[in-house]
């Protein structure tokens, strides 16, 4: 690499030697007597090395993003793929596609799909450069070497491996990294609009499910395939009280009004759901876990239909579960606080203030309207406190936003009946030791939307085995993967599109 991060002229002619052209055929071939690709240069962990070393963090207004989709461009073309880069609206932010032409014999392409871009870092509390990446220990560290530049890694080292060996897949392979995945605006809805005939597949594999690991953190237990996402919205409290002069502090405080509320809504949940679509995975880590006061739980949380003895086992599983705040998130939905806004002078005492609150929303869960009653009833009858739905961002009226978020509650998953999801499960099995494998929700959002809108079936999986350290450092400080879960994930990746190979 250049000190730009991009490929070297050297290292894609290495590349681009054994890839040379593409056969009549359709697939890509290597050339007789070509040189093999020097192994380095598909090592998913330098890989990820260099995509850390890209600062693409932002804030919601997207991330400067076009010198990482250079860069793979640079190696894609090499590789004999065809390559677009996809500039948005923001300077220097783009999207980047890479296809590599199959057969056609599969159907639609698969695509696999990752974002380049990440969300910023509180540079202070890491003890290493969030965008070094720096391996210490035998773990990779940097912002996004979880999410999701280290599963991108694993997705293009495996491709890229199958284009040198000459491989053929029954269909188009479709590489895209998505800039503004983390919020930006001009994410995969804005592609669809703009270049659906660029990224129309007919199935995708992108971040989203987990590779869960027994007590040492490292042997597998159990991988969950996601087949649909939990929604979001933020909702806004907003408190009212005196706006005076600082120097006579006054009871009525819209900031201690604000505070006071948020204490009384620490300790709320929703209650507990088993939605269909988590049923089959909380089966399955019945099954797998080797301890037995677990498997009591869920087997009663599976078998009740009492919604106080429902909450009461839901609460039991998370309490004895290694992953507590994933497996909560999977049987409700979720309030989180997450912005406070008050005040604009030291000497006035501000007359409100505002806190923003994430609610993730479970499919199959409570109606949303029932979820903001008991959140008001919490609160209390006071008319200088009021709660609503945030129109942030939209034209749309609040009333408009809950049906539309209530008629997501009732979309369908994506389809387990596909050779696509039957390959990833084996080749899951395949990799880490006939593990347990199931569907279910992922307890976030991603990029899948466009596409499952469409009818065309979305599986998420990050593709290296984790424990609950790992998963929570996920948007926070110090985040970082095993090297050797990493390599194994993209033995994974590689097992998994050999299953579309033809010769």
């Amino acid at each position: 690499m250049d000190r730009s991060g991009r490929v070297s002229r050297r290292t894609a002619l290495r590349i681009g030697g054994a890839a040379a052209g593409v056969a009549a055929f359709g697939g890509l071939a290597g050339c007789s007597g070509a040189p093999s690709v020097d192994p380095v240069d598909l090592d998913p962990v330098e890989l990820a090395r260099t995509m850390i070393r890209f600062d693409t963090s932002h804030n919601g207004d997207g991330g400067i993003t076009r010198p990482h989709a250079d860069m793979l461009k640079d190696m894609f073309d090499a590789a004999g793929a065809q390559t677009e880069i996809l500039n948005v609206p923001k300077a220097d932010n783009a999207h980047f596609v890479a296809r590599i032409t199959g057969t056609g014999q599969g159907g639609k392409p698969l695509l696999m799909l990752g974002h380049s871009d990440v969300v910023s870092v509180e540079r202070d509390r890491w003890s290493v450069d969030p965008f070094g990446g720096e391996v210490v220990d035998g773990w990779l560290y940097g912002r996004g070497s979880l999410d999701m530049k280290g599963a991108n890694a694993a997705f293009i080292s495996a491709l890229l491996r199958h284009v040198q060996e000459g491989t053929r897949f029954d269909r188009d392979i479709i590489f895209l990294s998505d800039c503004d995945e983390e919020a930006g605006p001009s994410g995969t809805r804005w592609l669809a609009r703009s270049h659906w005939s660029t990224i129309d597949a007919g199935a995708v594999i992108t971040e989203g499910g987990w590779i869960l690991t027994r007590s040492d953190g490292v042997t597998p237990m159990l991988a969950g395939i996601t087949v649909q996402d939990k929604s979001a919205t933020n909702v806004e409290l907003v408190a009212r009280g005196t706006t005076t002069h600082s120097s006579k502090p006054m009871p009525d405080s819209a900031i201690i009004r604000l505070d006071r509320a948020i204490s009384r809504l620490a300790d709320y949940q929703p209650p507990a759901t088993l939605a269909p679509v988590a049923r089959p995975y909380f089966e399955a880590l019945a099954a797998a876990t080797d301890n037995p006061a677990l498997a009591d739980a869920l087997r009663l949380l599976l078998s009740t239909a009492d919604q106080t003895e429902r909450n009461r086992a839901a609460d039991l599983v998370v309490s004895l579960s290694p992953y507590p705040w994933l497996h909560n998130a999977m049987l409700r939905h979720t309030v989180t606080q997450v912005i406070q806004q008050a005040g604009y002078r030291t000497n006035v005492m501000p007359g409100s203030a505002t806190a923003t609150m994430n609610l993730r929303l479970l499919p199959g869960g409570q109606p949303v309207a029932e979820t903001l009653d008991q959140m008001r009833a919490v609160l209390g009858a006071e008319p200088q406190l009021d709660l609503r739905i945030s129109t942030k961002g939209t034209t749309q009226a609040p009333d408009q936003l809950l049906v539309q978020y209530q008629q997501r509650l009732a979309d369908s998953p994506s389809s387990t009946d596909t050779d696509v999801y039957r390959h990833l499960e084996q080749s899951l099995r395949d990799t880490y030791g006939g593990i347990p494998v199931a569907p279910g929700p992922f307890e976030a959002g991603t990029s899948a939307g466009p596409w499952r809108e469409r009818g065309i079936p979305v599986y998420g999986i990050y593709p290296y085995a984790v424990d609950n350290d790992t998963m929570v450092r996920m948007h926070g400080n110090d985040e970082r993967i095993r090297v050797d879960a990493l390599r194994r994930g993209t033995d994974l990746m590689y097992r998994f599109l050999g299953s579309f190979r033809v010769s």
